[in-house]
């Protein structure tokens, strides 16, 4: 068992610490906010997370594995709306951590305006924002 982490990597504490302060993250009041004015909210987390605990209204589902292709206006593979660097997403997960990782990748695609929900998807049910039942 090796016990000493190789010169030079990171642990995700480190990771994440360093994604985090790339990021403006918002909270579910904000998260609202912008949607309501045509941010696009993306959850990815998935489906067993979101047949569990529910959705968010009007989010955008994009599982992690194929978030950089639907979102990267440069893709063959992205979604007709993701047509543009300038596109507001904001990210997010179960609780606000892989959202995180997840709106860096999109900031070193170019989407600048990307960022991710404080706390997830439980921040945003929490705060008693609209939920729906995910799907069975």
């Amino acid at each position: 068992m090796v016990t000493v982490a190789p010169p030079g990597s990171l642990g995700i504490d480190e990771i994440l610490a360093n994604a985090r302060s790339r990021l403006t993250r918002v909270g579910p009041a904000e998260t609202a906010a912008a949607m309501a004015r045509g941010a696009v909210l993306v959850d990815i987390r998935p489906a067993a997370q979101r047949a569990q605990f529910g959705e968010i209204p009007g989010a955008v589902i994009i599982e992690r594995n194929v978030l950089e292709w639907r979102l990267d206006p440069r893709s063959d593979a992205r979604l007709p709306f993701a047509d543009s660097y300038a596109l507001e997403v904001i990210v997010t997960c179960q609780e606000g951590y892989t959202s995180s990782l997840a709106a860096v990748a999109l900031q070193d695609l170019g989407l600048a305006r990307a960022t991710d929900l404080v706390g997830g998807f439980a921040a945003w049910r929490d705060a008693g924002l609209p939920t729906i039942a995910g799907p069975a």
